[in-house]
């Protein structure tokens, strides 16, 4: 996935004629760990890589987007997914966002206690979030939501959001995210 992501920037970043210095102030991310993470040496949060995207007004899959083929079966022992929380949270990027499709399917695990205070995703971007097991609280717009296993959730995604594994288990969840 480094390596997808690390080709990614760097062919967005060419092609919307950035240099590294004008990247890095329009995502608020060091020159020096753009460079690292286009040299596919760096293993950046998710929350680096949403700055990045932000920074240069492109959805989030396009930084983690696949190359094409006409079917594709996913195997999630296959993505090494992008942690937060100290690898408490692993999000596993399932379907990734491009150009024809304006929504991304992501498959996520949180640890016990974990907790993941997320970016905004571009503006109008909606969040669909299904619990397979455990509990989740989820906060957004000074509002606070727990949603229990086989329970789901529809919020804006485009501000500050996070979510709270508050039980003992591990939580399992689809997300989807569709940028309208």
């Amino acid at each position: 996935m480094n390596q997808i992501v690390a080709c990614n920037i760097k062919l967005l970043r060419e092609k919307n004629k950035l240099s590294m210095d004008e990247l890095s102030k329009l995502s608020g991310v060091s020159k020096s760990m753009l460079a690292q993470i286009e040299r596919g040496d760096g293993n950046p949060t998710v929350s680096t890589l949403w700055k990045i995207a932000n920074g240069m007004k492109v959805p989030f899959d396009a930084l983690t987007v696949r190359p094409k083929s006409p079917y594709e079966i996913v195997k999630l022992s296959e993505i090494q997914p992008l942690m937060e929380d100290e690898g408490k949270v692993k999000n596993y990027s399932i379907f990734p966002d491009d150009e024809n499709r304006r929504f991304a399917v992501y498959f996520l695990e949180l640890d016990p206690g974990s907790y993941w205070k997320s970016e905004p995703h571009l503006r109008g971007t909606i969040e669909f979030i299904t619990v397979f097991c455990g509990r989740l609280e989820i906060q957004f717009d000074d509002k606070s939501f727990i949603v229990a296993e086989n329970e789901s959730i529809r919020f804006k995604g485009d501000t500050i959001h996070s979510y709270h594994n508050i039980g003992s288990e591990v939580i399992s969840l689809h997300m989807i995210l569709y940028n309208s």
